[in-house]
């Protein structure tokens, strides 16, 4: 086999190859697309309920506040 013909083939095969990556990227994308819009169709985001979400953050003791202060203070005094 002459090398044009051993080149004509490499282009051929790495046409081919990069044509059916593109092929499946491309699938990829428009079913991940319209996976998130039936997701978003049949399962809308529920509405957080702010108020008990707001008594979470509340809930820290002071004890631990003044640790975590602490603590902090010796980290950032050790640089």
């Amino acid at each position: 086999m002459s090398g044009s013909v051993l080149f004509e083939q490499g282009m051929d095969l790495m046409l081919f190859g990069m044509g059916t990556v593109f092929v499946f990227l491309t699938v990829l994308v428009i079913v991940t697309v319209l996976m998130s819009a039936i997701i978003r169709r049949w399962l809308p985001d529920e509405e957080m309920d702010i108020q008990s979400s707001a008594k979470h953050h509340t809930d820290i003791d002071d004890r631990i506040v003044s640790i975590i202060q602490e603590a902090l203070a010796k980290h950032r005094s050790r640089r």
